[in-house]
């Protein structure tokens, strides 16, 4: 389960974060976490609260809003909206579509004290 992995990434980001900006607590963490990245958001609900145990961020609530999928198709020329990796453009049916959103991972926003 590679949410693990990528839970135990965010909160050494959190951890970062109040070294340098000198916060004793976490309350709430908003991840944006793509439709099409591969990343199940149960799962890391599930794994943040094991890996946030005996850190900053234990106890803080973990926000995920899922961003969409979109491409650039290099045969209409404008951004279409894609459901799937590497799907076809929903105008033209071609799959010359470059990703352009939808397989972010990012931490959004932080509620510190």
């Amino acid at each position: 389960m590679h949410e693990m992995a990528l839970c135990e990434g965010v909160v050494g980001l959190v951890e970062d974060e109040a070294r340098k900006q000198s916060f004793t607590r976490v309350k709430s963490i908003v991840l944006e976490i793509g439709v099409l990245g591969h990343v199940a958001p149960e799962a890391m609900l599930f794994c943040f609260d094991a890996v946030s145990h005996g850190t900053i961020a234990q106890g803080a609530k973990l926000v995920i809003e899922r961003t969409q999928g979109a491409g650039w198709c290099l045969d209409c020329g404008k951004t279409v909206p894609l459901q799937t990796r590497f799907g076809a453009c929903p105008d033209c049916g071609r799959h010359h579509v470059q990703m352009t959103s939808g397989d972010e991972l990012r931490v959004r926003e932080l509620e510190v004290e």
